[in-house]
């Protein structure tokens, strides 16, 4: 393999465009998406045909993450994986690379047009973004981290797959706190009145006093 090339072309909009991924499986994903940069040159349009044990040579990642990783890759749009009669190739998406200089000019940095290769699918990646964000944001403080996760949708919650404890305290607070808010609360004052009556009820003397007035006709709130 010719490594006389000193420069892997990547812009900072492939780390960006990463952070809609979480923690540790962003890291995987670069150094997965470095491993296919090796092979995937300007003169061959960025392409590489690669097998998962060249990219775990390379990486040092076990074939789960690697194939966890590249599927990533691809639902992002950054390396399209393109199924062919002896293996996968990998074409990358040049949006995020730098115009190489070594070859003819390219229109790297212009927006691409609507490509089959690259068709959006950003949506299935959103949850990760809104979950591992928050994580994220409020590390270390878990109330907040709850507090924040059960404002989400349930769908959200019960689909994560990274932060499963977390969600599932997040569902039981969701819970709770529609069961507080449809929750119907009597005042104290009245439960004060209630109490008061209760007491007035059992005392002895004043329970023969009502059966004095209720045997000799007395009704005491007429003369008040």
């Amino acid at each position: 393999m010719n490594v006389s090339r000193g420069f892997l072309h990547i812009t900072y909009k492939i780390y960006h465009h990463l952070d809609l991924v979480d923690g540790e499986r962003k890291s995987h994903c670069l150094n997965v998406f470095l491993s296919v940069m090796k092979y995937a040159w300007k003169k061959n349009g960025y392409k590489a045909q690669l097998r998962h044990e060249t990219i775990h040579k390379d990486t040092g990642l076990c074939r789960t993450t690697i194939k966890s990783c590249l599927e990533t890759l691809n639902k992002l749009n950054i390396v399209k994986s393109v199924r062919g009669r002896s293996g996968k190739t990998y074409l990358v998406n040049e949006t995020f690379l730098r115009a190489e200089k070594l070859y003819e000019p390219t229109q790297i940095a212009v927006k691409p047009t609507q490509d089959s290769r690259f068709t959006a699918t950003l949506e299935e990646e959103l949850y990760i973004n809104t979950i591992g964000k928050i994580v994220k944001s409020f590390a270390g403080d878990r109330e907040k981290i709850l507090d924040e996760l059960s404002k989400l949708p349930l769908e959200e919650l019960k689909a994560e797959t990274v932060n499963v404890y977390l969600c599932k305290q997040a569902i039981q607070r969701k819970e709770d706190n529609e069961i507080k808010a449809n929750a119907t609360y009597v005042s104290g004052d009245k439960i004060l009145a209630a109490l008061s009556k209760i007491k007035k009820q059992a005392n002895p003397r004043y329970r023969e006093k009502v059966e004095y007035n209720k045997r000799n006709g007395i009704k005491p709130w007429e003369n008040k």
